[in-house]
């Protein structure tokens, strides 16, 4: 959604809209893949995180009225790149 670009739904990272207590839109990130509502893709990437806020892609895609907190998204982002296993070093 951030870069438009395609890819497998394997690799891509759903979200979604749900309502909070108060009845205000929230975003969410679709571990499962399996909650209801209109789902929005993106590369697991800050970058296509970051080009989706600023075009407010969000919205658009997950058709909600105003703008959408991602904070959501980029703690799950963070929570993920920081339980990443290391990978070889690029000298090897």
């Amino acid at each position: 959604m951030g870069c438009r670009s395609a890819d497998l739904r394997s690799v891509l990272l759903r979200t979604v809209v749900h309502t909070d207590g108060a009845g205000n839109p929230v975003l969410v990130v679709d571990v499962d893949r399996r909650l209801p509502g209109r789902g929005a893709w993106l590369h697991p990437d800050p970058r296509c995180l970051e080009l989706a806020e600023r075009r407010r892609a969000f919205p658009r895609a997950l058709r909600v009225a105003g703008p959408l907190d991602v904070r959501p998204v980029q703690a799950h982002l963070e929570a993920a790149r920081h339980h990443q296993l290391p990978g070889p070093s690029p000298e090897a």
